[in-house]
């Protein structure tokens, strides 16, 4: 009857119990097996890693000629890395550099290495462009964050006509590793390496792009034209001016009662501008003289020429008369009257004055970066006070109050009205910390959906906590205590009563049944040990038996 109702979980473990050499051929068994995986893990070779992140074309390669040369390798973290025996990675490595692999995805001036006799011009600019294309590709994807390149370089023919000159381009193809992005300063690097590898490329005849189409060389010139270095150093005037500002108003009214914005114009353009001016004529007495130039000439007795044109005016002079024949001077008359009386003649006198000249040359040169105009806001919250009762509260600052922070950022920034420098100082009450200006009081812990959020997740743990607590206490350790417990010791026959009561009567044939069946188990584990000693073959035979069914 008790075998009848057993279940098979404790009809096995009677099995197990009645058999005391199962477990141990078993355990012999589990424990053979464990020594030959030991022993087969352990002749396993040690893998380390000959090359990661390959492309496909370079993993092919590189897979075949592994298996041209019998070694053994296999693939780790999800393909993306060739794992060969580790004492063999450095042989292995050499092999396949002598076959050029990897390769990369492109060659470079390696192609120069292999002319054939007989190439032509064009076969050579190509190869040479290719070469050139392959060794800045190389030199993008030493970049950290860039995965694999291609540059395509649009290299004109040179013309001896300089309106037929063409300028070159380059286009650039990023790859990026996963969750990595380019700033805007490397790409700014990227755009100005390639452009200086190349003769006559202008920086802004560069494209980049990504693998996902989006142009990043776009990000290197803002709406106006500048470039990353230019809106850098308009960022960093502002954020000193600022700086500035909240430093010198902060021991006033407190560090968190101050904000400022500043916007710069910074002017960019490099002005290079010379002048030549002359002032006008002045007073030639008060002017400094270069040089003077004077000529002047006399002719005396001489007969100047006069009459009628013909033959009697170009007749030879007379002869003249000696001064003892000369008629006597009239009274009162002087020797130079007398001599110009008596001989006529002619005078000149040329003078040819050069004065130096006002002159002004200037030279201007004017560097990028001055500022235009500044335009400076400024919020300062209210001021906070105590009344009477202790209680505080916030009033707003004074004219007068408002006119001295107005006045210390005018110094601040060095304030120009000429230049159209613009500043505004308000004075408002600041929202509370957490709490934007006009929303109602803040939500209790249990409302908030961060916390609603934390809470799920919590409770789901503690959920499968308390089943699997449940399953331990409730099912699995009282089975294990049902079909693991040993079986209870038989209690003497008890006296029987005198009472003769018919319970008692009934208990008695239980309790004498019980004792019969273990009698019998225990002649039944009898035989069976004298079985096993006798005929072991026997033995095992059912064993197996067992074990198949």
């Amino acid at each position: 009857m008790t075998s009848a109702a057993a279940s098979p979980a404790s009809a096995f473990t009677e099995r197990m119990r009645a058999q005391p050499k199962l477990p141990l051929i078993v355990g012999a068994a589990a424990i053979v097996a464990a020594a030959a995986a030991f022993l087969l893990w352990s002749r396993a070779p040690d893998y380390g890693v000959l090359y990661t992140n390959v492309s496909d074309r370079d993993g092919g390669a590189i897979i075949a000629s592994l298996q041209q040369m019998n070694v053994p390798y296999k693939f780790a973290e999800g393909g993306g890395a060739i794992l060969v025996a580790r004492d063999k990675v450095p042989e292995v490595r050499l092999k396949l550099a002598s076959q050029g692999l990897p390769k990369g995805g492109g060659v470079g001036f390696e192609l120069m290495d292999n002319q054939k006799f007989g190439t032509s011009n064009f076969a050579e600019q190509v190869n040479y462009q290719r070469g050139l294309e392959g060794e800045l590709a190389r030199s993008v994807e030493s970049i950290g964050s860039v995965e694999s390149a291609r540059i395509h370089l649009a290299l004109p023919k040179p013309s001896l006509f300089v309106r037929d000159q063409k300028k070159p381009s380059a286009s650039v193809i990023l790859t990026l590793h996963r969750g990595r992005s380019i700033d805007e300063g490397q790409v700014s690097a990227i755009v100005h390496m390639v452009s200086s590898s190349v003769p006559e490329l202008d920086a802004k005849s560069v494209t980049v792009v990504d693998q996902r189409g989006n142009l990043l060389s776009a990000a290197n010139a803002g709406a106006r034209g500048l470039d990353v270095s230019q809106l850098k150093y308009a960022q960093e005037i502002e954020q000193g001016y600022i700086r500035r500002i909240e430093a010198i108003l902060q021991p006033i009214v407190g560090a968190s009662n101050v904000r400022a914005q500043v916007a710069a114009d910074i002017d960019f353009s490099v002005v290079e501008r010379t002048e030549e001016s002359y002032k006008p004529n002045q007073d030639p007495r008060a002017a400094a003289m270069r040089s003077q130039q004077s000529s002047e000439s006399s002719q005396q007795g001489a007969t100047p020429a006069g009459g009628v044109p013909g033959a009697l005016s170009n007749q030879p002079p007379q002869t003249p008369g000696a001064p003892i024949t000369a008629p006597p001077a009239a009274p009162g008359a002087t020797a130079a009257t007398a001599s110009a009386g008596s001989a006529p003649g002619s005078s000149r006198k040329d003078v040819t004055t050069n004065y130096e000249l006002d002159r002004s040359i200037r030279h201007v040169q004017q560097g990028a970066g001055g500022v235009k105009r500044l335009s400076v806001a400024v919020v300062v919250n209210h001021r906070e006070s105590a009344d009477s009762a202790g209680k505080a509260s916030q009033r707003a600052l004074t004219p007068a109050e408002l006119d001295g922070i107005r006045n210390l950022v005018k110094e601040a920034v060095g304030f120009s009205q000429e230049r159209g420098d613009s500043l505004n100082v308000v004075n408002s009450a600041f929202a509370r910390e957490g709490q934007a200006e006009g929303a109602g009081p803040a939500l209790p812990f249990w409302r908030d959906p961060a916390n609603l959020g934390l809470a799920m997740a919590i409770a789901q743990y503690l959920l499968v906590a308390g089943l699997a607590l449940f399953a331990w206490f409730a099912v699995l350790r009282p089975l294990l205590r049902k079909h693991l417990a040993p079986p209870p010791a038989v209690a003497p026959d008890p006296a029987p009563a005198a009472s003769g009561s018919a319970a008692d009567e009934e208990t008695a044939a239980q309790d004498s049944a019980r004792q019969r069946e273990i009698e019998r188990q225990k002649a039944d584990l009898d035989y069976a040990h004298q079985t096993a000693d006798q005929d072991p073959r026997l033995v095992a035979t059912l064993i197996k038996h067992w074990m198949n069914s």
